[in-house]
Order: C-alpha cells, then sequence, then structure tokens
C-alpha cells in the first residue's frame, strides 16, 4: 500500500504532505519525554486546508458540509472547505470548527502519519514534530516510562491503520471510476451582482474532475448493479449531492466579506 510520505536510506522524510511541515519517525530515542498537550482550539493548524484528502467512506458525512471533488492525475478526492487557498472558512478564531461541520479524518489524524520505508519495504509511524501541541511533558505522553507505546499512542497507531485501509478502499473507488469511464470535467462558478443591481460577469471559481450524471446513467443494469450493492453507488450520489455546497461556500465567502468591509468602514 502507497503511503503519502517515504523514508529515504538517510532516515529523512520525503515527500510533501498537508499540514506536515516537520515529519519525524516517532521514536523513544528521540521523542520519549514528549507528548501531547490539551488545547481548547486544537484545530488551529488546519487553518490552510481549504481541500483536504477525503476517504471514500467519509463521502456521505462530508457532502453534509461541502463540495467533494477529484483533482490530479490520481483523481484524488478533496473535501473542500473554502474557495481560497491558505483559508477554511469553517475554522472559527479559536481553533475549532463550527458547530455541525464534519472534519475529515485526515485532520482528526494529526500530528501522526504514515510513512514507506524504501529501505526496509514497511511502513513506520511519524510525527509532526512542528506541531504546537506536541511539548515535553504533555498531557498525553508518548511513551510510558519503560519505552514501551502509551495507550494513547495505541490508540492514535489503530487509528493511522485504519484510516491507511480506508485509503486503499478509496483508491480502489477511484480504480473502479477510471476503469468504467464515469468522470468529466466539471467547473464551479459564481455570477455576482454589481453595485447598481444588476447582473456582472460570471466568475469560475474552480474546475475539477467530478463524476458525470449522464455517464453513470448510461451504464447497463449489470453494472449499476454492481455499483449499489458494493455500496459504491450511495457515495457516487454522497459526491453529485455534494456538488449544491459550492453555493454555500459562496455565501459564506460573500458575508466575510461584507463583515471585514464593515469593520473596515
Amino acid at each position: 500500500m502507497a503511503n503519502e510520505n517515504e523514508v529515504n536510506v538517510s532516515g529523512q522524510i520525503t515527500g510533501n504532505v498537508l499540514f506536515y511541515s516537520k515529519p519525524e519517525p516517532l521514536a523513544v530515542e528521540l521523542h520519549k519525554g514528549l507528548g501531547v498537550k490539551r488545547m481548547d482550539g486544537p484545530f488551529g493548524f488546519a487553518r490552510a486546508g481549504h481541500a483536504v484528502p477525503l476517504t471514500v467512506t467519509e463521502f456521505s458525512l462530508a457532502a453534509l458540509t461541502g463540495p467533494i471533488i477529484f483533482v490530479g492525475e490520481e483523481k484524488t478526492p478533496l473535501a473542500v472547505m473554502a474557495l481560497n487557498p491558505n483559508e477554511n472558512l469553517f475554522l472559527r478564531d479559536d481553533g475549532m470548527f463550527e458547530a455541525g461541520i464534519y472534519v475529515p479524518a485526515y485532520i482528526r489524524r494529526y500530528p501522526f502519519v504514515f510513512a514507506n520505508d524504501t529501505n526496509a519495504q514497511q511502513s513506520i509511524l511519524c510525527i509532526d514534530r512542528a506541531a504546537e501541541f506536541i511539548v515535553e511533558g504533555g498531557d498525553m505522553s508518548f511513551f510510558n516510562a519503560d519505552g514501551t507505546p502509551t495507550e494513547y499512542t495505541q490508540n492514535c497507531i489503530e487509528f493511522c491503520n485504519n484510516y491507511e485501509v480506508e485509503r486503499q478502499r478509496t483508491i480502489n473507488f477511484v480504480d473502479m471510476l477510471k476503469q468504467w469511464d464515469l468522470f468529466e470535467t466539471k467547473t464551479a462558478s459564481h455570477t455576482p451582482l454589481n453595485e447598481d443591481g444588476t447582473v456582472g460577469e460570471p466568475q469560475l471559481i474552480a474546475e475539477f474532475f467530478g463524476i458525470s450524471e449522464a455517464k453513470l446513467n448510461g451504464l447497463p443494469q449489470p453494472k449499476l448493479a454492481e455499483l449499489r450493492d458494493n455500496g459504491a453507488l450511495m457515495q457516487i450520489y454522497a459526491h453529485l449531492i455534494s456538488l449544491a455546497g459550492w453555493d454555500r461556500l459562496i455565501a459564506i465567502q460573500m458575508n466575510k466579506l461584507a463583515i471585514e468591509a464593515a469593520n473596515a468602514a
């Protein structure tokens, strides 16, 4: 199973993964005295995540928050959380998400992540040493006094293992959509009102890959039945329904700009 990072022969982490600026293999020799401190607003790191990786089993819940899109050659599914880079419209100033917002597992697993050790052909658990809540003598230590992982660390390892299983399931889901040629290029746009009340020119907000309803409806009945029986059809419809969330993001963004303008006046 491919992971997002790799560990090279020198032991350094390679690869660029959202939120992780200083990943290190978790080791008792380096991190015995470290742990995670409790914070009232622990999600401040996610402020830069305007589009966050999503696993397929999260589609139904994430669709209630905002658009689910597919990007890049790999057609990676993302939960869109803002219109502009380095912004998250659902994250409050105090580092907490707005009530009722679905927080993707990708965010919830931070500061842990798996990386591939290409030399040993195995996955190793890493932490982002730059995370602000990783401190000496934290409330939830990584290791016991005898050097064994604490219950907290074991639970985090289990969460990351489950995440990797779901990530592989997502890769298989996307591969199936590719094989059946169900993707098409989609766009999201906004038509603003001018100050005089007239309709302005449409503005392109995003271009992405999405599932084509026409191609989906054109599948033969046996393939549709297969999608239904393996649960994929429900996730496909969740993606299609989620695209109405662009209007929600636009409304939140416009309201934010209006408040900023009023405060500046």
